[in-house]
């Protein structure tokens, strides 16, 4: 599994993950393995003698934001105790497989690069490093081994990431994905639900099966998608809650629709990217289905399943979008009401086909449609919340807000989050990875509040 098996006994580290719920589970396999080898992981870079950034590349802020952060870590002192004369650096993620060891030109104190496909490398590569061999970079196109086979520390008890593919096949033409993922390829059935019986076993309240397009499961491996297979077989083990990330609106099928009024743990909630309203530019980005198909889509999702919450991502601005385009998205928006929509504009990926399209819309232009789509969806989102306004629900609680430690926060089976305060004669350490009901005596755009029934 890892080819060499160094002792970090004394050594601190600490990871800051970017981007998706894959980059997500893949932090959680880097910190599994520093854990085994015997570091210690830190809350903070400051603390820390190895610093890891599991990055994205999808959006150009992506890299400026990776790049001010390393280049600012010049000037961050080690620890006192630490045993190491300087701190040790990684990238790895979909910026490392990307860049490899052009990265050290632009970052000449940078230790260690490593890409999406060889996470198991990092101990070594680091173990390299600390015995003097300069930095060290290792990328590879493809892996034997899928992510979830070496060791994990998850981030809660009470929740799991189950991975069932990797990589992506569709190309859309503004994505970075493919080219850094690689082509997709699936686990067994049998591997997926091993593990999620593991996670029940072990207390996990929700897992979330994710891919880079989980509708498309076993297509590589069975000539056909079986992605209902995994939804019914994975319930089957007992567990509270199920949910799924991301779902490709070509390949959602009706069986999998039907899941969402007939299996007992799938939560009434999805993400289906729309990306746009126009067909004109759903055709220039590749997707594959028209918006007449994706409001059938939602129809079916409402009839098998009425008041299921949807989330959605739009990119404004895409080469070639007309003003006529964008109000065809901004009707799509209106007329569909999500719960959630997550709002983006057009970000250039060089080594992508949309990179080269002509694309003469002024900055003000797009900048203005895309403040006029998110007053849009702040009012839709506000508007869905308020169904919920006197019900009582119940909520996974995950533990003391950020921003006021006397609330609790936890989420809705529609992933809404929630904030209520600590009952009375209650420990945190009693609630906390706890399904509880609640009762909404408020409901605001992004949250809602309420208290412990």
């Amino acid at each position: 599994m890892i080819s060499q098996t160094p002792s970090f006994g004394d050594l601190t580290f600490h990871v800051q993950t970017f981007g998706c719920q894959m980059n997500k589970h893949d932090s959680e396999r880097v910190v599994g393995m520093l854990e085994n080898l015997g570091a210690r992981d830190v809350g903070t870079i400051e603390e820390a003698d190895i610093v890891v950034f599991m990055t994205c590349c999808v959006r150009e802020a992506a890299d400026i934001r990776l790049i001010g952060q390393v280049n600012t870590m010049k000037n961050v002192k080690l620890r006192p105790n630490s045993p190491l004369s300087k701190r040790i650096i990684a990238v790895g993620g979909c910026i490392g497989q990307r860049d490899g060891e052009k990265l050290f030109d632009e970052l000449p104190h940078l230790s260690v690069v490593f890409g999406t496909n060889n996470l198991a490398s990092l101990p070594g590569l680091i173990s390299d490093v600390l015995d003097g061999c300069g930095h060290r970079a290792e990328t590879i196109d493809e892996s034997k081994l899928f992510p979830s086979d070496l060791p994990s520390t998850r981030e809660h008890s009470w929740a799991a990431w189950l991975p069932i593919t990797i990589g992506c096949n569709n190309f859309c033409t503004y994505c970075i994905v493919p080219y850094v993922r690689g082509r997709e390829k699936s686990r067994t059935l049998e591997e997926i639900v091993a593990e999620a019986q593991r996670y029940v076993d072990a207390g996990v309240k929700e897992i979330t099966l994710i891919g880079q397009n989980v509708n498309s499961y076993g297509r590589d491996l069975y000539g056909e998608p079986r992605f209902a297979e995994v939804l019914k077989a994975v319930d089957a083990t007992g567990i509270e809650r199920l949910r799924f990330a991301t779902s490709h609106p070509k390949d959602l099928t009706d069986e999998v629709i039907g899941m969402f009024g007939s299996l007992r743990s799938l939560m009434p909630a999805l993400h289906l990217p729309a990306q746009s309203g126009s067909n004109a530019i759903l055709e220039a980005m590749h997707r594959n289905y028209t918006v007449e198909r994706y409001h059938e889509l939602i129809d079916k999702l409402r009839d098998a399943c009425p008041g299921i919450a949807l989330s959605t991502d739009i990119i404004v601005g895409f080469p070639g979008e007309t003003e006529a385009d964008f109000e065809d998205t901004y009707r799509l928006v209106d007329e569909v009401g999500y719960s959630q929509v997550f709002t983006f504009i057009y970000s250039k990926r060089e080594g992508t086909p949309a990179a080269s399209m002509p694309d003469d819309t002024p900055r003000e232009v797009i900048q203005e449609r895309f403040d006029r789509l998110v007053d849009l969806v702040q009012q839709r989102a506000y508007l869905a919340n308020q169904a919920e306004l006197g019900a009582t629900i119940p909520v996974l609680v995950e533990g003391a807000s950020k921003r006021d430690a006397a609330l609790l926060t936890g989420k809705s089976p529609k992933n809404q989050t929630v904030h209520a305060p600590l009952p009375e004669a209650v420990s945190l350490s009693d609630i906390v990875g706890t399904i509880a009901p609640v009762k909404i005596d408020e409901a605001r755009t992004w949250y809602l509040k309420g208290h412990f029934v």
